[in-house]
């Protein structure tokens, strides 16, 4: 049975007004609270990678959406951040689902997590990408 929310954790381009995808999916959710888990943020150039550890103390942070249509939208973000079969192999990010913290509860969302080597990309030790790159 394959996991399912109707929610995405966002953390990177996706969240800046310049982005067609990031425009794309503010026309499709509605925001519903900042959130953050246990990993790493990393500096791939021109997005970041997240990569989780529950066993670490610092954080990833961003923004909690709710997909008007889930199917359609992952699909369409996919295709972006370079998930699935039809993709170059191994993909660049894989989509999951993860336990994110609010100031309340937590909530299972979507989130893109990066698939690839880390080495010789620079750690965001905030873990905070809008604020790293102040947009």
């Amino acid at each position: 049975m394959k996991p399912n929310s109707s929610y995405l954790f966002v953390y990177g381009t996706l969240l800046g007004d310049n982005n067609e995808f990031g425009i794309y999916l503010k026309q499709h959710c509605h925001f519903y609270d900042n959130g953050k888990l246990k990993g790493r943020l990393y500096d791939l150039g021109e997005y970041p990678g997240a990569v989780l550890d529950e066993d670490l103390d610092s954080y990833i942070h961003g923004s909690i959406v709710e997909l008007i249509d889930p199917q359609q939208t992952l699909n369409y973000l996919d295709d972006y951040e370079g998930y699935g079969d039809d993709q170059d192999q191994p993909n660049l990010f894989i989509r999951e689902i993860a336990a994110i913290e609010t100031n309340s509860k937590e909530i299972d969302c979507w989130i893109y997590v990066y698939n690839l080597s880390i080495d010789g990309f620079k750690l965001i030790e905030l873990g905070n990408y809008i604020k790293y790159k102040n947009i």
